[in-house]
């Protein structure tokens, strides 16, 4: 088998099995990221919310996503996308989960925040470029299926 025909192989079984996963991740990050505004109305009632407490903790959880967005996709070249994947999905749920027990504006802020930290680096796995092309510095020498991928996961 040529080398061309096992990139293409290699290539064709990622798009079957990895980007699908990908695509569904990224519809529940889409998700979880406008469900704020439809928590806010049963929210403001319990809590007594106003719409400042709201602006203020959409801020907060992309001030976490930015602060942590490069080091996790540091991290993300360094151990490898499946121990990184599981870390991102396994505290982003906590962190979900911990939502249920939110009594104020403070943990309302804090897990907001802790939120945009355990997302942070789930837009570094959309890469088309494997890890170790981005090590060597070579990810952006042209590949011929990096278009494909890249539009079928919307990136």
């Amino acid at each position: 088998m040529s080398t061309d025909a096992t990139l293409t192989s290699a290539l064709h079984k990622v798009m079957r099995r990895l980007l699908p996963f990908l695509m569904l991740l990224l519809l529940f990050n889409l998700l979880d990221r406008t469900n704020i505004s439809f928590a806010a109305l049963q929210m403001n009632a319990d809590f007594g919310f106003t719409p400042s407490v709201y602006g203020l903790a959409a801020g907060i959880f992309f001030i976490g996503y930015f602060l942590f967005e490069v080091p996790s996709n540091l991290m993300l070249v360094r151990v490898g996308a499946r121990p990184w994947l599981a870390r991102i999905m396994i505290s982003w749920g906590l962190v979900v989960i911990a939502m249920a027990w939110v009594r104020g504006a403070a943990s309302f802020y804090t897990l907001r925040f802790l939120l945009g930290v355990a997302e942070a680096g789930l837009s570094g796995l959309r890469s088309p470029a494997p890890s170790r092309q981005r090590r060597s510095g070579n990810a952006s020498t042209p590949r011929p299926h990096s278009a494909r991928a890249s539009s079928t996961v919307g990136y």
